[in-house]
């Protein structure tokens, strides 16, 4: 059994992903969880809908770094559904990038969403914060 077999022993119906949208980002975000500095991150609700898992309260994530290992072990703690406009900047320190700024939280999301394919400052997003359960 490899790593991510034995944490879906320990934690039924977990499912295991990277952060980020490059193997840099990757390490750069597990890293900020793993120190306790990224508390939250989001993603759009169009993208949600279709994917495959859909997280849920109280649901247990495996974090991958850009090598497919596991860095750690989160709890998804609440979920909200708020539009990009709308994020405050409480959510942006709790998402713990850059100097934790709500400027630059904005900057750094309207690039990624604008990567990702669709951006708009009226986009909705679901806005997650979660605890660590479980550093590897």
């Amino acid at each position: 059994m490899c790593a991510v077999d034995e944490l879906k022993v320990k934690y039924p119906n977990a499912n295991a992903w990277q952060f980020g949208d490059s193997p840099e980002l990757a390490n750069e975000l597990a890293d900020l969880i793993i120190k306790g500095i990224k508390t939250a991150s989001c993603g759009s609700f169009a993208t949600y809908q279709q994917e495959e898992y859909a997280p849920r309260i109280g649901s247990y994530n495996i974090i991958l770094d850009s090598q497919d290992i596991p860095v750690c072990v989160i709890r998804l703690v609440s979920m909200r559904l708020v539009r990009f406009c709308d994020v405050t900047a409480d959510f942006a320190r709790k998402e713990g990038e850059g100097d934790m700024s709500l400027e630059y939280w904005q900057n750094e999301h309207q690039k990624f969403f604008t990567r990702e394919g669709y951006f708009s400052d009226e986009m909705e997003l679901i806005a997650e914060e979660f605890e660590v359960v479980e550093v590897l």
